[in-house]
């Protein structure tokens, strides 16, 4: 059940950044095994690494079944691709999303890029939008009374890139659990969201496609593709909301650089 929101201390918070410390490293190891050439288990498999010698858990692997440590997606694969033999082939579309637990506390992120040339500036369009949404949200965070606050922003870099977010799913609190309340849309919504407030801590995560917000479930009864064959990314950052400000846990400067362009200054959690 996810109708309760769980509100963490400062000390808890820093707990959650460890965690999340982990997940950048996984994802920035996984990014460089992201080639044409490569699996897309091969992409796992260095992420899966990072987190083993962490000391860290994976909150992916057995996660209701899933068989892996990380979600590796690619072109109309938009999330929950499970790796494989699949070969990443030059100017593929490549979102990898995965999360590690530090004692017992979780954290979640994940990454978009274009492996090796780009096919078409519409790919990296796609990609670089995909990420502007999301700081744009994480910028939002910072100073919205409540959530709703936070899809606005995403949309309006969705509506003015051309972009349309996938239906269906969204990001989510987290926490003692990877996917707690309260969910966190990626576009405007009617009717009051939760209250932004210290303790709060959620996982922003615009998926977004070239075509249609439309997608099916492949008989893996995992992965998500998009309904009309067209590419998407996908970006996330686990963030807390604490008596000073905001901090990104899955970012190593705490969100500095992705917050920079909207004038906001992240409040480190010491």
């Amino acid at each position: 059940m996810r109708d309760r929101i769980e509100y963490k201390t400062r000390e808890q918070m820093r707990v959650m950044a460890r965690a999340g410390l982990v997940v950048e490293r996984a994802l920035a190891a996984a990014k460089t095994a992201a080639v044409p050439g490569a699996t897309t288990r091969d992409i796992e498999a260095a992420a899966a690494a990072v987190i083993a010698d962490a000391g860290a858990t994976s909150n992916f692997l057995g996660y209701y079944g899933f068989p892996s440590t990380a979600c590796v997606s690619v072109n109309d694969e938009i999330v929950h691709g499970i790796p494989g033999d699949r070969v990443i082939e030059d100017g593929d579309v490549v979102s990898i999303d995965c999360g590690a637990i530090v004692d017992g506390w979780h954290g979640d992120s994940a990454i978009s890029l274009i492996a090796g040339t780009p096919r078409s500036d519409d790919d990296v369009r796609l990609v670089e939008n995909t990420r502007r949404s999301l700081w744009a949200g994480v910028a939002a965070l910072a100073t919205a009374s409540r959530l709703d606050g936070v899809g606005a922003a995403i949309e309006d870099v969705t509506e003015a890139a051309g972009l349309h977010p996938l239906v269906g799913y969204v990001g989510h609190g987290i926490g003692t659990a990877m996917h707690q309340a309260p969910d966190v849309m990626n576009y405007r919504t009617r009717g009051r969201l939760a209250r932004v407030k210290p303790g709060l801590c959620v996982a922003i995560e615009p998926m977004l496609v070239q075509g249609t917000s439309e997608s099916r479930v492949l008989e893996d009864d995992w992965t998500v593709v998009s309904a009309d064959g067209s590419r998407g990314a996908h970006w996330e950052h686990s963030i807390a909301v604490h008596d000073g400000g905001i901090w990104v846990l899955t970012a190593s400067d705490g969100g500095r650089s992705g917050l920079a362009p909207h004038g906001i200054e992240p409040a480190p959690l010491d």
